[in-house]
């Protein structure tokens, strides 16, 4: 009992002096042993990196999961233990009600077959997602978190092991500092002079162990970048693997209902009033095509059937020829496309069989196959 009172008063005691030294500093009436210029780096780096770890783990978490309310669930089944039940994704929601609609409304009616189809690939969609945020979350969000939670805390807590030891350290020259001037005003030998020395002694060995831990861990800093860089990868990885799987499903979509189109509206002028979406790479379409997935339409392939087409013989026909406005640069690949500059107009039609995704441009006296994404409809 009377060594836990005495362990208590001497705690509260060193705690005292430690307040009184840090007041003392802050007003500019202590002494305050500074770091070297390369700890204080590191501990700006390393600030840094807590800082900016902790935001973009934030913002990747909102990426991932925009839901709020969701978010929040995940937060706290994390803190129980206890596994995130599996939840819906908005695509596969989505295909659930379309599939539904199509069931209701007829699905054998136009309109209800092509439910059906954009339903399935919503739902393709949906799982695309999932696997993305679940391979997104294993190989970028969970080494940020650890880094937070493990490496961060350890910094944290040596860095205030390091504190303490400054301020007992200063405060140990402030006692032998008063000890030297009391001593000099009585001429004779104190013992508190003895003393002081002994406790400084001993302060600043503490204080230089705890400075090299202190430093050493900091410096691994350097390893926590390398890491949260291959993690980086991983993520950027992850994300193309699912934007490329999103494509793709998109683009067999937009297939399957632009040949569905014609059979369901004849004689119908295939394309869209509508500007189409720029090309992943505006001033390169070729580096998009190296990058992508590409179907017909991007990378500049044309089907057998067309290739064969001997455009000198191909008439316009009686009526179904539009106006179109170039959105964007297009470099033929071979003899049998156009090549387009922004902003110009061109003469567009469709010939029976071509592939939708494409369509015949006259300007002046040449003609060539054009990509139907790469213009604006005019009516």
């Amino acid at each position: 009992m009377d060594f836990n009172m005495k362990k208590l008063a001497s705690d509260a005691g060193i705690f005292f002096t430690r307040a009184v030294q840090f007041t003392e500093e802050k007003f500019g009436q202590a002494e305050k042993t500074e770091l070297d210029a390369h700890f204080e780096n590191l501990l700006a780096r390393a600030d840094s990196t807590k800082n900016w770890t902790e935001k973009i783990l934030r913002q990747t978490e909102v990426l991932l999961q925009p839901n709020p309310s969701a978010r929040v669930e995940e937060f706290l089944y994390e803190k129980l233990d206890r596994k995130v039940p599996s939840r819906v994704t908005g695509g596969e929601l989505l295909a659930q009600y379309m599939a539904e609609a199509a069931s209701e409304l007829g699905p054998t009616t136009p309109y209800g077959k092509t439910l059906i189809k954009v339903a399935e690939a919503e739902k393709r969609l949906g799982a695309a997602e999932r696997d993305f945020i679940h391979t997104a979350s294993i190989n970028f969000l969970t080494p940020l978190r650890n880094f937070l939670e493990g490496d961060w805390k350890t910094i944290s807590k040596e860095r205030r092991l390091l504190q303490n030891r400054r301020l007992d350290l200063d405060a140990c020259k402030a006692r032998l500092k008063k000890a030297k001037a009391a001593e000099a005003k009585a001429t004779l030998w104190n013992d508190e002079v003895d003393k002081a020395e002994q406790e400084l002694r001993v302060a600043q060995t503490e204080f230089d162990r705890q400075a090299e831990v202190t430093r050493l861990l900091l410096e691994g800093i350097s390893s926590t970048h390398v890491n949260h860089l291959r993690c980086l990868h991983e993520f950027v990885e992850s994300q193309t693997t699912y934007y490329a799987q999103c494509y793709r499903h998109m683009l067999d979509l937009q297939k399957q209902l632009g040949s569905s189109q014609g059979a369901i509206f004849p004689g119908t002028f295939v394309g869209t009033t509508e500007p189409a979406s720029p090309p992943l790479s505006s001033t390169s379409p070729t580096t998009t095509a190296a990058t992508m997935p590409m179907g017909p339409s991007v990378a500049g392939l044309a089907p057998p059937a067309e290739a064969a087409l001997c455009l000198e013989e191909v008439a316009p026909p009686s009526s179904g020829t539009r106006k179109a406005r170039v959105l964007y640069d297009y470099e033929a690949a071979d003899s049998s496309e156009l090549a387009l500059l922004a902003d110009e107009l061109i003469t567009v039609y469709s010939l029976p069989g071509m592939d939708p995704d494409w369509l015949i441009g006259e300007r002046g006296n040449r003609k060539g196959k054009v990509p139907v994404t790469y213009l604006e409809l005019l009516s």
